[in-house]
């Protein structure tokens, strides 16, 4: 499954002014181009690899020791954390991009589903703390959550998906699945719904999954994202 050209286009321009370059600065670099964006009042040096294309953000003395590093070596959060270790840099780590432009098959279900956070908040005390900061589930702006509702006064939550708006273009998104309900595709599927949502909102849906969660990248794969790139960063004293 491939990204349609414009798609990519519209990433390219989302990113392209995340990282403050010109809007056309990622489409209009040959692939395999690495742009450096230096500023010495940065905050965090980092690396986005992206449809080919590659953007080295940080101070100058960051850029200067970059300049002979390959992409693979940037791409890790542990390579970044020695480039920057005289100047004080904290790891936050590497995660890959996914990306979503056809609406996916979302199978009848007799699972009710819920937009309400407190059901986000309550699956969230369900599950290990690392998962929950990683979906920020009920700080997303759109919610969907799969109910167990055999019990109508308690009904319960299974798992959940929602999204966050960047930049006016893409929709960021989460997904969180009790522990006890693993592996049984109720991630993928709250997921899809979920793209299904944003893509009728005129969205482009974005998946971003750390580095060696496997789980995030097969939940991501089962809601029919394609795989974009990757953004490596490390944290600078202020």
């Amino acid at each position: 499954m491939q990204l349609d050209t414009s798609t990519i286009a519209i990433i390219q321009l989302a990113w392209s002014r995340r990282l403050g370059l010109d809007d056309d600065a990622l489409a209009a670099a040959d692939s395999d181009e690495r742009i450096y964006d230096v500023h010495e009042e940065a905050s965090e040096v980092s690396f986005v690899r992206l449809f080919g294309r590659e953007v080295f953000s940080g101070p100058a003395w960051a850029a200067k020791q970059a300049r002979s590093k390959s992409a693979a070596e940037l791409s890790s959060g542990a390579a970044l954390m020695r480039l920057s270790a005289d100047h004080g840099g904290r790891g936050t780590g590497t995660e890959h991009l996914y990306y979503a432009d056809c609406y996916p098959e979302v199978p009848e279900s007799e699972l009710a589903v819920a937009d309400e956070r407190r059901y986000a908040e309550a699956l969230e005390r369900l599950c290990p703390p690392d998962d929950v900061l990683e979906a920020k589930l009920s700080a997303r702006q759109a919610l969907f959550l799969l109910m167990d509702d055999a019990n109508p006064e308690y009904p319960a939550p299974l798992a959940g998906a929602g999204y966050s708006i960047r930049d006016g273009i893409l929709a960021d998104m989460g997904a969180l699945t009790a522990p006890e309900h693993r592996m049984k595709g109720l991630g993928s599927y709250v997921s899809a719904i979920a793209v299904e949502d944003a893509m009728a909102a005129g969205l482009i849906p974005q998946w971003r999954a750390p580095f060696n969660n496997v789980g995030a990248s097969r939940t991501a794969a089962g809601a029919g994202f394609v795989p974009a790139g990757l953004r490596a960063s490390v944290a600078l004293p202020v």
